[in-house]
């Protein structure tokens, strides 16, 4: 399907900053307040070699994604260049990896944002504070969405700021309070241990697929496409070390075992710092909402103009041009996850859905530039993309190798899933 007939009526009006803040916002998420314990417990003083070992890697994959953006931008992200590379099927399948990863993350931060709001009331009101949080927050979120791209993007811009503040503070006070004595390697690293690190890390770092679902409404795409990923991908990595070193300068052994790590860090220096990072996790969840809520429901669209789910779902506001009942039946699902609380016992598969999304997106571009494929002008043409694709798809193998033996047949019962899915979607087309 034409790439212009699949995002008809859509306004390209989101530029490198909007893109780049989108990126940066899902991407440093509520996860980087508590993932510096998880990788210390992990990997103990090797952590910020991990997060750099996956920074590379998902460096690689996102100048894949930058050239296949570049030359496919289209709704759906990665899904549209999947499906031009190697058909409908493969493209059904990595829409199928990107939204699923995107709706549990969406419906997991949701009840974690609720459960911290709830612990500030007493016990007999939390489940009813838990429930307002999670329709009210994510409600919300979805009604701007609809209100149109532009107004989301604002929410997003003005969340990235508000939840990067916190995290810059925690580096320029916490470099003062560091002691060299708390650089000690205390945990026994194996490959176990390893993989762990590697896997959280990569969840860490997971984000640009989602951003890039909204590449329909992308000005001049094959220019902004590029700049915003290498813009995000680098300021994500350098805040990430940062923290990681800044957090075991200060917490030393003690960071491995620690609940609320930068909270605990700048508790040690100042009871409202501590404060200040409780706050600071709270505007992260929310904005990294914000940034689900604008990628995944394209998704859905993408899937609906292309025949494969209900066509109400590829219908566009007449005002707001926004993919408003996609938008609100996202926002509902996510908001039944939220309720019942499951994805805290599937944070990894959700990781690990990444993965072969990654390997797909990644090939999907190697093969559109080898065709000489480019829809919206002059591609970017990275000089180094071979290079790139086969670092990034190597990477990803590794990761999924390392994964446990169960988590990697949750994933192929997930890709399964999603072939039979279409199979049996397109048996109803053939019969309708």
């Amino acid at each position: 399907m034409a790439e212009n007939k699949r995002d008809a009526g859509l306004l390209r009006g989101v530029g490198v900053w909007g893109l780049a803040s989108s990126t940066v916002c899902i991407t440093v998420g509520a996860g980087i307040f508590a993932l510096p314990a998880a990788l210390a417990a992990s990997v103990g003083t090797y952590a910020p070699l991990a997060l750099l070992a996956c920074a590379v890697a998902v460096g690689a994959v996102a100048a894949c994604f930058a050239e296949g953006g570049s030359r496919i931008a289209s709704s759906g992200g990665a899904y549209g260049y999947v499906v031009a590379a190697f058909g409908p099927l493969t493209g059904f399948v990595a829409g199928t990896l990107a939204w699923f990863a995107s709706v549990l993350a969406s419906g997991g931060v949701s009840a974690a944002l609720a459960d911290v709001v709830a612990s500030l009331v007493p016990p007999a009101f939390q489940p009813v504070v838990r429930l307002v949080v999670i329709v009210v927050v994510i409600g919300a979120i979805a009604l701007v969405n609809v209100g149109g791209v532009m107004r989301a993007t604002r929410l997003i811009n003005a969340a990235t700021v508000l939840k990067l503040l916190p995290l810059l503070i925690f580096v320029l006070i916490g470099a003062t309070a560091m002691h060299g004595g708390n650089f000690v390697q205390t945990v026994h690293s194996d490959t176990a241990g390893l993989g762990r690190a590697m896997i959280l890390s990569l969840f860490a770092f997971s984000g640009l697929e989602i951003s890039l679902c909204a590449s329909g409404e992308v000005a001049e795409p094959a220019r902004t496409i590029p700049r915003a990923l290498v813009l995000s991908m680098v300021l994500v990595a350098l805040l990430y070390v940062a923290i990681q070193v800044v957090a075991q300068g200060i917490l030393g052994p003690a960071l491995a075992s620690s609940k609320l790590p930068l909270a605990d860090a700048m508790g040690r220096i100042s009871p409202a710092l501590r404060l200040l990072m409780l706050a600071g996790a709270s505007v992260s969840m929310f904005g990294l909402l914000s940034s689900e809520l604008l990628g995944n429901p394209r998704i859905l669209f993408a899937f609906a103009r292309d025949g494969l789910l209900p066509r109400v779902l590829g219908r566009v506001h007449e005002r707001s041009h926004a993919p408003h009942v996609a938008i609100l039946v996202n926002a509902a699902i996510a908001m039944g996850l939220a309720l019942t609380g499951t994805f805290a016992e599937l944070v990894v598969l959700s990781a690990l859905a990444t993965a072969p999304l990654y390997i797909l997106g990644c090939a999907a571009s190697w093969r559109l530039s080898r065709r000489g494929v480019a829809q919206m002008g002059t591609p970017l043409n990275f000089r180094w993309l071979g290079t790139a694709t086969i670092v990034a798809i190597a990477s990803m193998l590794v990761l999924i190798a390392l994964a446990a033996r169960a988590e990697i047949l949750g994933l192929a019962a997930l890709i399964s899933g999603s072939v039979i899915s279409y199979l049996l979607l397109g048996q109803n087309r053939s019969s309708g």
